[in-house]
């Protein structure tokens, strides 16, 4: 005898069952995307074959915001270079000192060949400039292998008493025109002269140089003291031997270049005379 088949009374259990698990998955996955949609983004949830277990927790995707792009650091700025400092524009001092002159204490050995003339160095008392510091330069300028003494026949030596053939001084502009005016010469507060036994140097050229000479004030005064000196042991003035090529030392070349170069010293450092035509 075959078994008896199941009655519906039976299977009525079973199916119902099933629509409650049914019935509790679409009350679940109603309740999830509203959950969702209240959150602002939509939840997917995938459950492939082999995913997690059933009452695993359920991972959202969330909303990110946009990644803000993190500035370029700016660059460091470069220190701001200090500027060198401007050297003192040179003031060409008074114009009238005091009438005396103080002597530089200062002495020195004889330079070159031949005749050793003695000088003194003086200074305007009250133009503001130290008769020291004036003797180290004028003996500088008078031993330079440039200077006189490459003649071979002149030498000269610095010295602060006893005899002396010639004085070397500096004094205000109204100072040197009177002294220079006793020889008849104009210098019009303006340039040095060689008078007597005196080589006068006009302190407004010493302190300021002239606009005519493109170095540097130490040469300019060099200029002078080989200028005058040179008058003193018997040179004449000369003038511009040729465009480009230095000027000579006996030169007046305060009142102008006519095309040299401008040069303080009678020689080249080979011992060259640096010549031009005789001048008045």
């Amino acid at each position: 005898m075959s078994a008896p088949r199941s009655t519906s009374t039976d299977r009525s259990p079973r199916r119902a069952g099933r629509r409650r698990r049914v019935r509790r998955r679409r009350l679940a996955l109603v309740l999830a995307a509203s959950l969702a949609v209240a959150g602002g983004a939509v939840a997917v949830v995938m459950r492939p074959m082999g995913g997690p277990p059933a009452g695993a927790p359920t991972v959202q995707a969330r909303a990110v915001p946009p990644e803000t792009a993190t500035p370029a650091p700016s660059p460091t700025p470069s220190p701001t270079p200090t500027p060198a400092p401007t050297p003192p524009t040179p003031t060409a001092g008074p114009t009238s000192g005091k009438g005396t002159f103080t002597t530089a204490e200062a002495d020195g050995k004889a330079v070159g060949k031949g005749t050793v003339r003695r000088y003194k160095v003086e200074v305007e008392d009250g133009i503001g400039i130290d008769p020291k510091a004036v003797a180290t330069q004028v003996q500088a300028i008078l031993a330079d292998k440039r200077g006189w003494t490459a003649d071979g026949v002149d030498g000269f030596q610095l010295v602060s008493s006893g005899t002396y053939d010639f004085t070397v001084r500096i004094a205000s502009p109204d100072t040197v025109d009177r002294i220079c005016a006793t020889a008849g010469l104009n210098t019009k507060g303006e340039v040095n002269c060689d008078v007597g036994s005196q080589v006068m140097v006009n302190s407004k050229r010493w302190n300021t140089g002239s606009p005519e000479f493109s170095g540097p004030l130490d040469e300019y005064r060099a200029l002078i003291v080989n200028h005058e000196v040179g008058h003193r042991i018997g040179h004449g003035h000369e003038s511009c031997p040729g465009k480009g090529k230095p000027a000579p030392a006996m030169m007046q070349q305060i009142y102008g270049l006519n095309g040299c170069v401008a040069n303080a010293w009678p020689y080249t450092a080979d011992g060259h005379y640096i010549s031009g035509p005789a001048a008045p």
